[in-house]
């Protein structure tokens, strides 16, 4: 303590009391030190989360940190049938390492023992954890204060000494005074019993202004902000959570003016911090122990681990090169001490492994490690590859390994509640994040509690540019869109909104959880950090987010969750039901030699299949992982890949930057250009990747070989450049040069090689991890293009709940691939996607509204047995049970067909037979059952409703409100020869158009939504969603178009549209300018006539009943032939029998033929 100080404030609420305080963290030692004060206490409401990020701020700035917590308490337990009293707020103080440990052990208590309320712990708990902590009694919202403000004097008397007798001499009666027009309600009303029960029991007063922001200017914002945490409205007359504009950070002269009359208040502030002299501290990495001598563990792990490789695998480099790169990286494992860390990562995945939980081949840098592949933590050879282990543990900078690890998604959870069984549950857990409120995220929640309306408010956030994936500060897009300041000048309101939102942007709104951190203590974690539970997990997780959890000394693990594994294990479990290994496709030709023991193991593909390598040339890669996108299928189409280096290399090419790139690659690759030479020294170092440097470890090579580098060097060097560290650069620079010139490069030329080097390591990809995924990607394409029907069966069930994406994949299925399929069908579908006879079987559980669930109870009713008909169907299955919803899902889609055709008619009876199965399943429940007969014998079956079918679109129409898509066929179908005619394209011809360049097209869908919005200046557009026979696609449509052809526009319609096609980053783009019903386009169309497919003559006068309304009404068609072809089992061959004139022909002809029964198919003549 310095210049005899006045007064320090012991109650801060920085941002970490979220949505609370308005205190950033990082600015607070600078706003005390400004004021003259040597310390400051930060309290946030119930948690300890900036606990050791303030107090290192608060040191390296010259201020004292005091750590302390704002914890609500709970004084009695209520008696039976009454309310218990809500918890009252107390202020702890940290003035020892013991008040430290009991203060995160008190916190940890209000989270995880809360049982779903608030945080919040027992007065037996304060007794418990008391040791080292300076207590302040509360205030007057204290449970002292709260009970003097009720008139309940002896009882606050009674908590006082409870206090008093846990705390001793380390307890302090708090008063506060944050005055008006006059002191709050509240202050007033318990100031004076606080004092007289002080002095009376010979305790020392405090004096603490509750700080919630820093200057009284910001209070309205201020205002704002617990509005927006309380679900209330700044302006609102009902009574809510109101603070006054004096919870400022005030000065101590405010302060010691305020407590006059009460100096020793003033003066205790100073004599607290003196006692509260201890700051935290960080640790050590902290892991627990997996064996008695780590270090021999891992070694003898490792050399039998390389031993069980090395005896099948193909060798990339002579055993001894191996059994070197074993023996130099051990040597820097154990020479930085973390042998127990590659022993416990080891453990858990091989745990996994041996559970048959897929693991990933490796993720980062870490595939760069042979004692990794030794232990089977990754699965890349990283000779074979040239993977650098200094790029994942580099002697020269000391810094924890980071191992992260890909587990299928499905069962990530098993792998870590592994973790937990075997370290034991308290000493493994999740890491929070934090949540913060953006500019967008901060116009909206102010907008909404100074009650604006929603499209105003929403207008002004849409104004606010978007650079990269986050929006711009609000200052920035003040100062960059003329709108957004036209609005704040001509409007009082959105003035006062834009000026909130800019006070409380930046500040933290809520709490969650890492999606794939997890930390493992040698020790209960609370004993190293304080503890939070997010109310949507079981687990535990620490109250210091990733940065601040690892300098208090833990160690993180990543668990992450690849979808694509998901799908891999899919495709091999319907590969083995299918009754093959993997190396034997569908129509039994052997794919590869195979080892005992590895028929199932998709890591023991050849990665030199060239039908795998087809698939990549002919970009037919939908589903294929990372290279989905049109922009990866055009760069596919120019690379043609035929190894697993390019696929390597174009992982890591394909992004902003190095993007540039491609073409050169491509044109090296296939001899259309010739590779040029940056210098002969290097030019082994980048002939895989055709005279380009793509990768962070070509970088350090470069260094190495060029300039002398050590390649732990070349790594510091590597992080230099890539942070564009200026000082570094200006050591490294010179360095470069005379390592170079010392291996007789010229001067110039090194200057050029350093400068591309800079330019390189900015964006430079990690191989380690373009490799691991390349090889994740070769995986998914050998699967499809091996056992394509597994592997779509495999994506599709990993998806089957998001119906655009079933619907891209359908058309994979049946058009890219020529997969043939079954639809869903409650007599051959299973509750997931199956293959059965190579066929895709549709799954019940994809339907929408449905649930997987569900559906087992069909497949669970159905057994080995078909269902015969609806009766049986309702006996089998609990209809109650299934619900009604999902009942008429399935009836929609034609899952009932194969026991009622007539669509119609089961929809219309559910409600029957709902009743009859639930009569069926009491009898069964109650044991109503006769001695010789089954449930349901004596009930009479329900009378199905009667009721013509539905129309072939109506048929369609219900179909798509099942499945998100048309299944069966397409309303178009019957439209597309004349739309040809008319020079109208599918959509898979407008993305070849557009792929060439902007181009006005015509094209046909059916309208399956719109959704209209208003522009920042009034105007209406809208989104319209449609389809064709060959894909789903979304049009804009700006307000002269929308306006004119809204009456088109309905969901169902069908109509042809004049777009402008482009393509924008992957993905296609569509303005509408005009838009036709399709039936005026094909008017006119002329062409064919019809061949009509019947299976008896009676049904030809079914036909001529529907030609010859249509030639009598006012139907608009061309005119044509009408052929009848007879096909009957008694007949030789097909019967053609032609009408001899000519009719009305026209695709809404087509369909109502289509549509009577005994006609197999119409097709244009």
């Amino acid at each position: 303590m310095t210049n005899d100080p006045r007064f320090i404030h012991l109650r801060t609420h920085t941002e970490y009391s979220l949505l609370e305080g308005a205190i950033p963290v990082k600015k607070l030692p600078g706003l005390v030190a400004g004021m003259g004060m040597p310390a400051v206490a930060v309290t946030d409401s119930n948690n300890m989360f900036c606990a050791l990020e303030f107090s290192e701020g608060a040191s390296k700035a010259g201020i004292q940190p005091i750590v302390g917590c704002q914890v609500d308490v709970t004084f009695a337990t209520p008696e039976p049938g009454k309310r218990a009293e809500a918890p009252a707020p107390i202020v702890l103080l940290a003035q020892s390492e013991a008040g430290y440990m009991n203060l995160m052990k008190l916190n940890s208590c209000a989270y995880l023992d809360a049982d779903g309320q608030l945080p919040q712990v027992s007065l037996d708990e304060f007794a418990q954890y008391h040791e080292g902590l300076i207590c302040l009694s509360g205030g007057p919202d204290g449970p002292v204060g709260r009970l003097l403000r009720q008139g309940q004097r002896p009882k606050a008397e009674a908590i006082v000494d409870r206090l008093a007798a846990i705390y001793t001499d380390r307890l302090y009666i708090e008063l506060q005074r944050h005055p008006g027009d006059g002191l709050p309600e509240a202050e007033r009303l318990s100031e004076r019993g606080h004092v007289e029960m002080a002095y009376a029991k010979g305790l020392p007063l405090v004096a603490t202004n509750d700080v919630y922001f820093p200057k009284t200017e910001l209070y309205e914002a201020h205002d704002a902000l617990i509005c927006i945490s309380e679900g209330a409205y700044v302006d609102q007359q009902e009574a809510r959570r109101r603070l006054t504009p004096q919870h400022y950070m005030k000065s101590p002269q405010e302060m010691a003016t305020l407590f006059a009359d009460l100096p020793e208040a003033i003066e205790n502030t100073v004599e607290i911090a003196k006692r509260c002299a201890f700051k935290t501290y960080k640790r050590d990495p902290i892991l627990p122990k997996f064996a008695d001598d780590e270090v021999a563990e891992l070694r003898r792990q490792a050399e039998q681990g390389l031993k069980d490789r090395l005896a099948v695998i193909p060798h990339a480099a002579p055993v001894e090169e191996y059994e070197k790169r074993l023996e130099f990286e051990l040597g820097i494992i154990e020479g930085m001490g973390f042998p127990g860390y590659f022993l416990i990562v080891a453990d858990f995945i091989k745990w996994a492994k041996d559970e048959g939980i897929p693991v990933g081949p490796g993720r980062g840098s870490g595939a760069g490690s042979l004692v990794a592949y030794a232990l089977l933590i990754t699965d890349l050879d990283p000779l074979r590859y040239s993977l650098l282990f200094e790029r994942f543990l580099n002697p020269e900078r000391v810094s924890m390994p980071d191992f992260d690890i890909d587990f299928c998604m499905d069962r990530r959870e098993e792998v870590i509640r592994y973790v937990q069984d075997k370290y034991g549950r308290d000493k493994v857990g999740q890491i929070i994040t934090f949540g913060a409120l953006l500019s967008k995220a901060a116009v909206r929640d102010v907008g909404r509690v100074l009650q604006m309306p929603y499209g105003q408010v929403d207008r002004l956030s849409k104004m606010i540019p978007v650079e990269g994936v986050k929006p711009v500060s609000i200052e920035k897009a003040l100062a960059d869109e003329p709108r957004l300041r036209e609005e704040a000048k001509n409007e009082e309101v959105v003035d006062r909104l834009l000026t909130y939102a800019q006070q409380v942007e930046g500040l933290l709104r809520n709490a969650s959880t890492h999606a794939a951190g997890v930390v493992i203590g040698d020790r209960p974690l609370d004993e190293l950090v304080p503890l939070y539970q997010d109310p949507r997990s079981d687990m535990p997780a620490t109250q210091f987010n990733m940065k601040w959890v690892e300098q208090a000394g833990l160690v993180k693990f990543d668990f992450l969750g690849l979808k694509t594994l998901t799908v891999i294990q899919n495709a091999v479990e319907l590969i083995k039901k299918a009754g093959r290994p993997l190396n034997i496709a569908a129509d039994g030709t052997q794919l590869y030699d195979v080892l005992e023991g590895f028929e199932y193991d998709i890591g023991a593909i050849p990665l030199d299949d060239e039908k795998s390598y087809a698939l990549y040339s002919s970009a037919k890669t939908t589903a294929v992982f990372q290279v989905e996108s049109s922009g990866m299928m055009d760069a596919l189409k120019r690379m043609k890949p035929n190894c697993i280096e390019d696929i390597v290399a174009l992982v890591a090419l394909y992004r902003p930057g190095p993007m540039e790139n491609i073409p050169t690659y491509c044109e090296v690759k296939n001899g259309q250009k010739d590779l040029e030479s940056i210098h002969p020294s290097i030019d082994h170092i980048l002939a895989e990747t055709q005279g380009i440097i793509v990768y962070q470890e070509q970088v350090m090579e470069i260094a190495q070989v060029m300039a002398g580098y050590s390649l732990g060097g070349a790594d510091l060097l590597r992080r230099a450049m890539g942070k564009k560290i200026a000082e570094e650069m200006a050591k490294e620079r010179p360095k470069f040069e005379a390592g170079a010139k010392a291996n007789g490069v010229e001067p110039k030329k090194a200057r050029e090689v350093f400068d591309l080097l800079e330019k390189f390591a900015n964006y430079g990809f990690n191989k380690s991890h373009a490799a691991a995924y390349a090889v994740v990607s070769y995986q998914t394409a050998w699967l499809k293009a091996n056992h394509p029907v597994e592997f779509m069966a495999g994506v599709m069930n990993c998806d089957i709940h998001l119906t655009d994406k079933l619907g891209i994949y359908f058309q994979e299925v049946k058009k890219g691939l020529g997969i043939e399929y079954t639809p869903p069908c409650v007599n051959r579908s299973m509750a997931t996607f199956d293959v059965k006879d190579q066929k895709l079987v549709y799954a019940l559980g994809a339907l929408k509204n449905v649930g997987v669930e569900a559906m087992k109870l069909i497949v669970e009713g159905r057994g080995d047995k078909e269902f015969v008909n609806l009766f049986d169907f309702a006996r089998r299955c609990d209809l109650k049970r299934i619900s009604k919803r999902p009942l008429e899902m399935l009836a929609r889609a034609g899952a009932f067909d194969v026991l009622d055709p007539n669509r119609r008619r089961v929809m219309m009876s559910l409600d029957a037979l709902t009743a009859y199965s639930a009569a069926i399943h009491d009898q069964k429940s109650s044991n109503q059952v006769s001695l010789f007969g089954d449930a349901g014998d004596d009930l009479q079956e329900p009378r199905l409703m009667g009721g013509e079918d539905w129309l072939p679109a109506e048929r369609l129409a219900e179909e798509f409100k099942a499945i998100g898509f048309y299944l069966s066929g397409h309303p178009l179908d019957d439209y597309m020869g004349p739309l040809k005619r008319k020079q109208v394209l599918t959509l898979d011809d407008v993305i070849v158009r557009a792929g060439k360049g902007a181009a006005i097209v015509k094209m046909a869908g059916t309208i399956s939504g719109r959704q209209e919005r208003k522009s920042a200046r009034g105007n209406r557009f809208a989104f319209v969603q449609l389809s064709d026979p060959t894909g789903q696609y979304e049009v804009t449509m700006f307000s002269d178009t929308l306006e004119a052809s809204r009456e088109y526009l309905e969901t169902g319609s069908q109509v042809v549209l004049q777009c402008e096609a482009t393509m924008e980053a992957d993905q296609l783009k569509l303005l509408g300018r005009s838009v036709s019903p399709v039936d005026a386009v094909v008017a006119d169309a002329g062409g064919a006539g019809l061949r009509v497919f019947i299976d008896g003559p009676e049904v030809i006068g079914s036909v001529q009943s529907v030609l010859a309304n249509a030639t009598g009404g006012a139907v608009r068609a061309g005119r044509g032939p009408v052929y009848f072809c007879l096909m009957h089992d008694d007949l030789p061959g097909e019967v053609e029998l032609d009408l001899g004139e000519e009719f009305p022909v026209n695709p809404q002809i087509k369909g109502a033929i289509r549509s009577l029964g005994g006609v197999i198919e119409v097709e244009d003549a």
